[in-house]
């Protein structure tokens, strides 16, 4: 017989159910476990005087031991788990738990040391469920409109961006990096010819950094698309594909975000708020009192970045919202720039968090290789400036952090919102 997940045991009929013993009333004459698998809970009833043979395995659990259960799944009115209950007439004990190292209220670096017992938790398992449709719905979207996906490499021969932030290792006789950015290689599929692509996949920075939202290693998403008139096409195609990704998170999940962690899923209207740099600095300084020196001016700083959510909530009613001009100091040197030299890109953000930086590229050969040269990286790419010595469409993409994106969904911790969290003193499990 096969195994059947617990919510879609059919009442009436014989089942066979197995996972983890979440809690176990062992009684003289009766025992009750809650079974839990990864698509819910089941209570398991045990007549210990009809099946003695059951008593006999019942009496060797511990909670968190594994088993599995067969016999008819009944309803029953009493039991408040759905009012179903599977009455056991065999049980095989598959493995028996020790006493468990965490508590429900053990601190974040113990739970990180204990992640796989911490992933076993409701909450867990439904930000994984969560962050699973989220990807899938943007999968889906972009695929209906004829992206493909590729698969770059996570080696690389040259520093992805800037030769900073980037992890260096041994690759036989020469020096090899860990990419902190498929960008190059998008890149070079537009100067393929493929047009429309995207990816989902690891991301390295080699960043000392020890806040709510940084990581060494997460799950990156990057799109990138050809023959755009504008960065703009860029930030409507990211709207949109946000817009779709929460709805079908909204839709399979909202119910269980809204009971487990007391969020609300909004799903964003069309189209999404956007305002300049230098005038954002202007709101923010008129309406909150937030300064800061005119040096800083041409980047978003952290504490601005945090209260453009109530900004953008005051002035427009949206979580989200668009950020353009920033200066050029502060841009990658393959962002296309104006006639005035201002970068041709966005940040985007989202409940006070920068999720996105995207752009459109410069594919002039020429007009590229100068501004690498600005940024002092002739040499150190060298390579990817070759993609476009024979000709390359216009384009422009984006990336985001899909950990990122569900922390902020969840309003959790980046350790939290990723299956195994690295940092710079953590590698382990």
């Amino acid at each position: 017989m096969k195994r059947v997940l617990v919510n879609e045991a059919p009442v009436g009929e014989y089942c066979r159910v197995a996972g983890f013993v979440e809690n176990l009333r062992n009684k003289r004459y009766m025992a009750f476990i809650v079974l839990r698998d990864f698509s819910g809970k089941l209570q398991l009833t045990v007549d210990k005087g009809a099946y003695p043979e059951v008593a006999e395995q019942v009496d060797r659990l511990t909670v968190e031991s594994v088993i599995t259960a067969e016999g008819r799944l009944v309803e029953n009115p009493a039991v408040k788990m759905g009012g179903r209950e599977l009455v056991v007439e065999k049980l095989t004990v598959e493995s028996i738990s020790d006493a468990m190292p965490l508590m429900a209220d053990s601190a974040i670096d113990a739970r990180m040391d204990y992640r796989w017992i911490d992933l076993r938790t409701e909450k867990n398992r439904l930000m994984l469920q969560a962050q699973t449709t989220m990807v899938a719905a943007m999968r889906e979207f972009l695929l209906s409109r004829n992206f493909v996906e590729i698969h770059t490499p996570k080696l690389i021969g040259a520093a992805s961006e800037s030769g900073s932030d980037v992890f260096e290792l041994e690759y036989f006789d020469r020096k090899a990096y860990l990419s902190q950015s498929p960008q190059f290689y998008k890149q070079m599929a537009m100067a393929a010819g493929l047009e429309r692509i995207f990816e989902c996949g690891p991301v390295f920075r080699a960043e000392k950094s020890f806040t709510r939202r940084h990581a060494t290693e997460f799950t990156g998403f990057d799109l990138e698309f050809s023959y755009i008139d504008s960065f703009r096409d860029v930030m409507e195609l990211e709207a949109e594909l946000l817009q779709a990704a929460l709805a079908a998170v909204a839709e399979k999940h909202g119910g269980e975000i809204e009971r487990l962690f007391g969020l609300k899923t909004i799903v964003p209207t069309l189209p999404y708020p956007q305002i300049k740099l230098h005038d954002l600095y202007d709101e923010l300084e008129r309406r909150y009192g937030y300064t800061v020196d005119e040096s800083e001016k041409g980047d978003l700083t952290t504490d601005a970045e945090q209260l453009s959510y109530r900004f953008s909530m005051d002035e427009y009613g949206h979580e989200f919202l668009f950020v353009t001009d920033y200066s050029a100091e502060k841009r990658a040197f393959y962002h296309m720039r104006d006639e005035k030299g201002i970068p041709q890109g966005y940040d985007l953000i989202w409940r006070g968090t920068e999720i996105t930086t995207g752009a459109q590229r410069e594919h002039r050969y020429d007009v590229l290789k100068q501004q690498a040269a600005e940024k002092g990286l002739g040499d150190d790419v060298k390579f990817y400036t070759e993609f476009f010595r024979y000709g390359c469409p216009p384009h422009g993409g984006f990336g985001l952090g899909v950990d990122r994106m569900t922390m902020l969904l969840l309003d959790i911790g980046i350790k939290e919102a990723e299956f195994l969290f690295r940092s710079p003193n953590r590698l382990t499990p």
